[in-house]
């Protein structure tokens, strides 16, 4: 077993054992701390898909951690309000069940990163990075102006939405559907990884002219993988908005994309864990320097420009002695 996955085993342990010591001590708020570090790890597991693999740039992934959050709010606050979202062909009044839930922001977040990534694909480089934060910018002025669902105030949903068995109120038992997630998320990211698929996506980030040489796209290569990595964002999005039961347009921000790409520099690129170290060192730096200072982003900054300075493999690459999972 090498290092690394010596250190990824270390990392779900971890994501086991805390949140059973925090509710074998009545410490509510440190499973809802470890909720967040997860949910927040699961949008930087998409985002990784698309930037560790495909070595796609995108800094608006926030665009599909909103839309995520946004079908959630949609669909729960109709259904608290027991007023139909569309009545025809047939009534259809919103819906309370995470799994419904999950699938809706999934399939909305998947058709806007594919229709993104068909628009942003055809360049590359900063112009590539600056059309997907167009996207994310557009998306958090329309979410600021649509009174229908809260506007600037944003939307509040009073009881978490229900998961068949479960309790979702009882911090334990959300912490255990969300770290489930993210557990077949990263099982089939590493499925993928290893499979033809990902292999090619891989040489596409390399040598796209040898790729396109064989016969295959680089193109459609890199649109299927932003495309996935969008709906695992959106996925996020919606475990997030049931955390706090409350939506609003910084979803959409690019202070939020900002913050997810810094859980995967930190974590380390291309690393199947890097992101989940990453989140998980954020919100440990929030939780310990943000009760210390309103202006506790400066550390972050400063631990940010350390790793990309002196650790270009993040964490993980530090930890493991390697610079690049791909090396």
């Amino acid at each position: 077993m090498t290092t690394e996955r010596i250190l990824n085993a270390v990392v779900v342990a971890g994501l086991v054992l805390f949140p059973i010591w925090a509710w074998m001590a009545d410490e509510p708020f440190m499973i809802t701390l470890a909720t967040k570090a997860a949910i927040l790890a699961l949008a930087g597991v998409g985002l990784n898909l698309a930037l560790g693999i495909g070595g796609l740039v995108s800094f608006g992934h926030a665009a599909f951690f909103g839309i995520g959050g946004y079908a959630m709010g949609i669909l729960a606050s109709h259904a608290q309000a027991y007023d139909p979202i569309f009545t025809q062909p047939f009534v259809f009044e919103g819906s309370k069940s995470m799994p419904v839930i999950w699938l809706t922001a999934i399939l909305a977040s998947g058709l806007a990163a594919l229709g993104i990534g068909a628009l942003s694909l055809r360049t590359s480089g900063v112009y590539f990075i600056m059309i997907t934060l167009a996207f994310g910018q557009m998306l958090y002025f329309f979410s600021i102006s649509w009174p229908a669902y809260g506007g600037e105030d944003g939307l509040s949903i009073y009881v978490r939405n229900s998961f068949p068995g479960l309790n979702t109120l009882d911090p334990i038992q959300f912490y255990g559907i969300v770290l489930g997630v993210l557990c077949a998320v990263l099982f089939l990211l590493a499925r993928l990884a290893k499979s033809p698929f990902g292999l090619a996506l891989g040489a596409a980030r390399q040598t796209p002219l040898r790729v396109e040489t064989v016969g295959i796209s680089p193109y459609r290569l890199q649109l299927v993988a932003f495309t996935l990595s969008g709906m695992i964002t959106g996925l996020a999005g919606a475990l997030f908005a049931d955390l706090n039961r409350f939506v609003s347009p910084v979803m959409f921000s690019w202070q939020t994309s900002g913050e997810i790409m810094v859980f995967v520099i930190i974590g380390g690129v291309a690393r199947l864990f890097g992101p989940v170290v990453g989140a998980i060192l954020f919100i440990i730096l929030e939780h310990l320097l943000g009760g210390l200072s309103d202006y506790w982003h400066i550390y972050l900054g400063a631990l940010l420009l350390l790793i990309v300075l002196f650790a270009r493999g993040g964490v993980i690459g530090t930890l493991t002695g390697r610079e690049a999972a791909h090396d």
